[in-house]
């Protein structure tokens, strides 16, 4: 299956073209910072993802409406929704913050793409995240997710010293305006035993360099969710939560291919942060029976039940 997000998925490049137009940092010593003088648990926040919404509007045939969605996420009693980073666009992200804020919910994450791996390029990236980064911070935002644009092959040895070098960059930068990266990860990363996977989370340090752990595409990688977890469970700023039936995406976050039981325990006994994005994205095959509001209640449900409100 192609992965949707890949730079070189046509369709998906056009679609987040046009939804713009239409609208590790836990390292061991960190954690805690994170729970608080008190020592009390972090703080429980359920999100959803703009993506899988983006698809039920093209299935639909209708356009975009990113007030629509708020509204229907704050009525089935969501935190927050992940956003696209518009980069050239700072101000849509305090606009974007204060349309969550006015229907409830908070600001919290925003999700970006970034072409890190020629070094020259890779500055001026990093130089225009930090720029709007600055934005993002005075509007409340607590978090960036990150994923390196992949290139359709794997990346050289070079490339990858290149991505390094930037995420270091980014991550040391967003930390000093009081952010936290983390980084994302689909399939072009989990090639080759999970190598660029591996490779930026070891060659990075935790203390300014996350993870947004996307469970299903470390799974669809070829990686157990929960051997994943004990290297790099403390870097995690976000999850994104997604669950298939034999291989193929399910319409609902609900009992499948995952055992989300087993990674919710984890997460609690160990108190790893708990920013738990609900991630409905939708392929060829998958069977769509309810709408998207239908789904995303059920699915929020289900989560608060099994990783604990």
């Amino acid at each position: 299956m192609q992965d949707p997000y890949s730079a070189h998925s046509l369709a998906w490049q056009m679609n987040r073209r046009e939804f713009l137009r239409a609208t590790g940092w836990l390292a061991a010593g960190a954690v805690a910072g994170q729970l608080g003088a008190a020592g009390a648990a972090p703080k429980t926040l359920f999100g959803s993802n703009v993506y899988g919404w983006t698809q039920y509007y093209q299935r639909e045939k209708k356009p975009f409406n990113l007030d629509e969605v708020i509204a229907a996420l704050a009525d089935c009693g969501y935190d927050y929704l992940e956003n696209f980073l518009d980069a050239n666009n700072p101000e849509s992200a305090a606009r974007f913050a204060e349309k969550l804020r006015a229907r409830g919910m908070r600001p919290v994450s925003l999700y970006t793409g970034a072409a890190l791996h020629e070094a020259a390029r890779a500055r001026e990236v990093v130089a225009r995240l930090l720029k709007c980064a600055a934005v993002c911070k005075e509007a409340g935002f607590e978090a960036l997710s990150c994923n390196p644009d992949p290139l359709g092959r794997e990346k050289t040895e070079e490339e990858l010293k290149n991505t390094v070098s930037a995420l270091k960059d980014l991550g040391q930068g967003l930390k000093e305006l009081g952010l936290k990266l983390g980084i994302h990860h689909h399939l072009p990363e989990m090639q080759n035993q999970g190598r660029e996977f591996h490779y930026v989370l070891r060659q990075t340090p935790p203390e300014t360099v996350g993870l947004c752990y996307d469970v299903h595409w470390v799974w669809k990688g070829g990686l157990q969710p929960m051997e994943v977890l004990p290297e790099y469970g403390r870097r995690i700023v976000t999850w994104h939560l997604r669950q298939s039936r034999n291989g193929v995406w399910h319409e609902v976050l609900d009992k499948g291919d995952i055992d989300y039981e087993a990674v919710a325990r984890y997460a609690r006994e160990h108190q790893l942060a708990r920013r738990f994005t609900v991630e409905l994205a939708l392929e060829g095959k998958t069977e769509v029976t309810r709408s998207a509001v239908e789904n995303h209640r059920l699915s929020l449900a289900w989560a608060k039940k099994v990783f604990g409100a």
